[in-house]
């Protein structure tokens, strides 16, 4: 087997990569983990945690990533906060790009760098980035208290950080471009029953305007193609996820919308690469998956290996 640094290197520090972690670390794997994004990813955002099983009265994000993080150092896990600028598959051994100029050499690779929030595209939306606009009600929903919030989305984060900005809002409006929310019916059902959600039916954001902050988002039906402005202090935007796969380049096949494709082994299209998590083209972006993905692809990852 050619010389490398490393067994395994684990690209990105949220679920997926601290558990792919825990178990290459209690594998004896040479290993490290590179988190370049925030530490803990999009699990951070969010407020409290219901459908993770072995918390029966829920956890926050914040503890839970505290607790997977925690669990890793037991094992010893290297952990490093860096950049990756791109990787290199010309040759057996794999080689990853780091932006200070480093290279790391490995056999293989698990990546589990997630996803980030979509952007609406609209006009306001980058000029009050940090000044009303927010794709985070953990973050910024304290700062909001007593105020009119304006929230966008219909699936379960959008539902359910709706719900929990009630917490300081006087008023949010959930505006969603159907006609029926994708969220979980649970999450439904409390959002239903709180006076303090206004759902908006089958509209969309067009504008977000202000002076200094967010003072106003424009609105538009899109059965009626009726506008009308909304007076609030703030906009909350949970429209989906864009996978965090810029360093990639064309060095592994993924989807048109630029998430990985895999196997069911977590395996790629390349040899000794794996992906893991919400990165993934999958049809469920959960922590529970993306935990039971990481799994598969450390199992895969050891079995590649041995094959070598």
């Amino acid at each position: 087997m050619e010389k490398a640094d490393y067994d395994l290197v684990i690209i990105g520090g949220g679920p997926a990569g601290l558990t792919a972690g825990l178990y290459a670390a209690r594998a004896r794997m040479k290993v490290i983990l590179l988190e370049m994004i925030t530490p803990g990813g999009q699990i951070l955002v969010t407020d409290w945690i219901e459908n993770y099983p072995g918390f029966p009265e829920g956890i926050s994000g914040a503890e839970l990533v505290q607790r997977m993080t925690d669990q890793t150092k037991r094992f010893e896990l290297p952990i490093e906060s860096t950049e990756v600028s791109s990787l290199d598959f010309s040759k057996p051994v794999k080689q990853i790009n780091l932006s200070d100029g480093g290279k790391l050499l490995t056999h293989t690779i698990i990546i589990a760098t997630g996803a980030s929030p979509k952007k609406l595209g609209v006009p306001g939306e980058e000029k009050f980035s940090g000044r009303g606009v927010s794709f985070c009600g953990t973050c910024d929903g304290p700062f909001f208290k007593d105020r009119v919030i304006a929230a966008v989305g219909g699936g379960d984060t959008a539902v359910q950080e709706s719900q929990f900005l009630t917490k300081f809002a006087r008023k949010v409006y959930l505006i969603h471009r159907r006609d029926e929310l994708r969220a979980e019916k649970i999450l439904q059902e409390r959002a239903f029953a709180n006076e303090k959600i206004e759902l908006v039916w089958d509209s969309v954001v067009t504008e977000i305007d202000g002076l200094t902050n967010v003072e106003k988002v424009t609105v538009k039906n899109v059965k009626t193609n009726e506008t009308k402005n909304l007076a609030v202090d703030g906009c909350f935007i949970w429209i989906g996820t864009h996978p965090n796969a810029d360093f990639l380049g064309d060095e592994i096949q993924q989807e048109t919308n630029g998430f990985i494709i895999t196997d069911t082994n977590m395996t790629t299209s390349v040899s000794g690469v794996f992906a893991a998590g919400d990165i993934r083209d999958t049809p469920i972006r959960q922590i529970a998956t993306a935990v039971g993905d990481a799994v598969i692809a450390v199992a895969s990852a050891e079995n590649y290996l041995e094959s070598l």
